[in-house]
């Protein structure tokens, strides 16, 4: 039924042992302190019934727990020599019968004690009984234990089950997410993490064919340039100088190739950085740095770029080189669309979900019915292969963050990119007052 490596297994057997020692060590001591009160209450008795004889040097008073157990008492004088005797009792059996002896002194100077002793069978038989029935009690105990660990043991595995059946019958195409809410609780950080890989595989297939359709004809349409080109300059004989240029011509669209090319090698090292080991940094000095770096290149293009950080210190787990190739992508996008002496602006703000990124341009905006995350997309007349924001997508994705294009809307045109990290792995640094 179970293997080996059953998770359901090891619950079970835990369960089951302690459920059980926890009700044995329960059993046996609360029939050792029923027990032992019983024989203590007899042994009390016996003294009562000792001291009084003790007291008035004789059996008969004027006392009821006397009067009505008196006969059932056999007691006896004895001399023993041994003056450190105290009060002590002890269990004999003779037969079938059980007895409660007490040696209680009466005239310890003279060596004389009382030795009382009482019929205990009944008593003994009603332990014996307490006892059978514990036993009995234990017994129904364990069984309850075992079919509420069967239970249990269950409940605990249907939601993995569920995920199992649910992930099982899904391909690439078909796939969706899971419903979190129908989860039980703990199991709801599994499923947002399945859906995250989930999201993951939709955007890969999602794009995987624009991305080999697109790096088809990305190529395609420069090696046909060249191959016209060649044609036509070999149709008839052209002067040096004609060759030269043709030739000039040739290198142009091939250094094109080669930027696709690039481009096309980045989505490679990418995955591979995907796979680096994430180390805790500061986001805000990271942003510092960026934006020192992105600066002086802004000032070189006539523009400017504002800077605004909240709060002070942000630590986040993450791979270093993905977050500074969305960074990256979104200040030269941002200044290549920015017309001159016009303003970029990157920020920081914490939000719901967690840390904000944002940079602002003054450019012209977005087409919001074009999928610019899509592979070779591009917007505008602006030179670029289209596979900045592509990889851009890729980075967020494998970081577990939020990436989105909008337009401003604050009366000016431009547009906001913004990377939203998860605040899980993430804590704020306190300000230094």
């Amino acid at each position: 039924m179970f293997s080996n490596r059953s998770i359901r297994k090891n619950f079970l057997i835990q369960l089951l042992i302690s459920s059980i020692s926890l009700i044995l060590i329960f059993s046996s001591i609360l029939y050792f302190f029923i027990e032992k009160s019983i024989l203590d209450d007899k042994s009390l008795e016996l003294e009562h019934y000792a001291k009084n004889i003790a007291n008035y040097k004789s059996i008969y008073q004027q006392d009821e727990l006397m009067t009505g157990n008196i006969l059932s008492l056999n007691i006896e004088v004895v001399n023993i020599q041994n003056p450190n005797i105290e009060i002590s009792n002890y269990e004999t059996t003779v037969g079938k019968e059980t007895y409660l002896t007490l040696v209680y002194p009466f005239n310890a100077k003279k060596g004389i004690y009382l030795k009382v002793s009482k019929k205990i069978t009944q008593t003994k038989k009603l332990l014996h009984k307490i006892l059978k029935y514990i036993f009995i009690i234990n017994i129904a105990g364990s069984i309850l234990v075992l079919i509420y660990a069967i239970t249990l043991s269950k409940m605990l595995v249907k939601p993995l089950k569920i995920l199992n059946a649910k992930l099982s019958n899904m391909n690439e195409h078909l796939i969706k997410p899971i419903n979190t809410k129908a989860l039980p609780k703990e199991f709801e950080p599994l499923g947002d993490t399945i859906n995250h890989l989930i999201a993951r595989i939709q955007n890969f297939v999602k794009y995987q064919k624009e991305l080999f359709i697109g790096t088809a004809h990305e190529l395609k349409t420069p090696l046909a340039v060249i191959k016209l080109k060649n044609q036509v300059t070999l149709i008839k004989k052209r002067s040096p100088e004609e060759y030269i240029e043709a030739l000039k011509v040739t290198n142009k669209t091939i250094d094109e190739m080669n930027i696709i090319v690039s481009n096309i090698l980045n989505i490679g090292r990418q995955e591979g950085a995907q796979l680096d080991k994430p180390v805790e940094v500061d986001v805000i000095q990271i942003l510092r740095q960026k934006a020192d770096d992105f600066k002086l290149l802004a000032s070189n293009e006539g523009k400017e770029l504002h800077m605004s950080f909240e709060p002070n210190g942000y630590m986040a787990t993450l791979q270093v080189s993905l977050l500074n190739q969305i960074i990256q992508n979104f200040l030269q996008n941002a200044l290549k669309f920015t017309p001159k002496e016009r303003s970029v602006t990157l920020s920081s703000s914490l939000g719901d979900f967690g840390l904000i990124i944002e940079v602002i341009d003054e450019g012209c905006g977005i087409d919001d019915s074009v999928d610019l995350f899509a592979p070779f997309k591009r917007q505008g007349n602006k030179q670029g292969v289209g596979l900045g924001l592509f990889l851009a997508k890729s980075a967020a994705d494998a970081l577990g963050a939020k990436i989105e294009l909008k337009n401003r809307e604050d009366g000016i045109d431009g547009t906001i990119a913004s990377l939203q990290l998860n605040s899980k792995l993430s804590c704020i640094i306190p300000q230094n007052n």
